[in-house]
């Protein structure tokens, strides 16, 4: 599942396509042809990301909510555009570029009441300037729940998924089995600068790095990706700090590391 730098990456990438541009919208699949209607012809006024959602704000106060879960994807491109195959569920034109939406969890037209509604159940976003770590904190300080759960918890903190999990658990030095009343108030301040440090990387680099330079196998030019992570998806091998091997166990549905 897309995690929150490319929810950011993909609004950042998007608006300079459609921001401020009448948008032409089909569904070439047929399921979401209701709401392309809709859309179509209005102006993007903005786009707005937050967590694992993506709030594309129309004129009119009509907007399109996008959440990928685990298949969805978004193509774009300058024309002429593909001819349309397969579950296309929505297609965005302007008179330049074509945007393609292929298997989201979520396609919706919402209310900004509907928005609000998604954001007030939402946890602070490293990547929201706006964000107050100090309502994750609350949750997390009072918890009886294993802080590896809890990092996987919307509610807590948005757009954290399985990758950033298992690399600042890493990097904090913190077991994923420890509740979250048991963890230090400075260890979770230190978690939540280093998302945003990883996050916003992310973003600049469109896949996540956490190793640092010194802790990778080829020290110099760009991380290759066997270089990428720390502990995640590095099952049986060695800890590159300590050489102690990496063990894997589920927790909330999925592997940490």
């Amino acid at each position: 599942m897309p995690e929150g730098h490319t929810i950011h990456r993909l609004a950042r990438d998007h608006t300079p396509l459609l921001a401020s541009r009448s948008v032409h919208a089909t569904s070439p699949q047929g399921r979401f042809a209701a709401g392309a209607e809709q859309l179509d012809g209005r102006v993007l006024e903005r786009i707005h990301p937050y967590g694992k959602h993506l709030f594309y704000e129309f004129e009119g106060e009509v907007l399109l909510h996008v959440h990928l879960g685990l298949y969805g994807s978004w193509l774009h491109g300058a024309h002429p555009a593909p001819v349309p195959k397969g579950a296309l569920r929505l297609r965005l034109t302007t008179d330049d570029h074509w945007l393609d939406l292929r298997g989201p969890t979520a396609c919706e037209i919402y209310t900004p009441a509907d928005r609000d509604r998604v954001l007030a159940r939402l946890g602070p976003d490293p990547l929201h300037k706006r964000s107050d770590p100090a309502l994750a904190w609350r949750k997390i300080s009072s918890s009886k729940v294993a802080i590896g759960a809890l990092l996987m918890d919307q509610s807590v903190l948005a757009g954290v998924g399985n990758v950033y999990r298992a690399e600042v658990l890493y990097r904090a030095g913190l077991s994923p089995f420890r509740p979250g009343r048991a963890v230090p108030e400075r260890i979770w301040d230190g978690m939540w600068e280093d998302l945003k440090v990883l996050l916003r990387a992310g973003v600049r680099q469109g896949h996540i790095i956490t190793t640092e330079r010194e802790d990778r196998d080829r020290r110099s030019g760009p991380a290759r990706l066997e270089d990428r992570f720390y502990v995640y998806r590095r099952h049986g091998q060695e800890c590159r700090r300590c050489g102690t091997e990496v063990r894997t166990q589920e927790m909330v549905g999925r592997n940490l590391y």
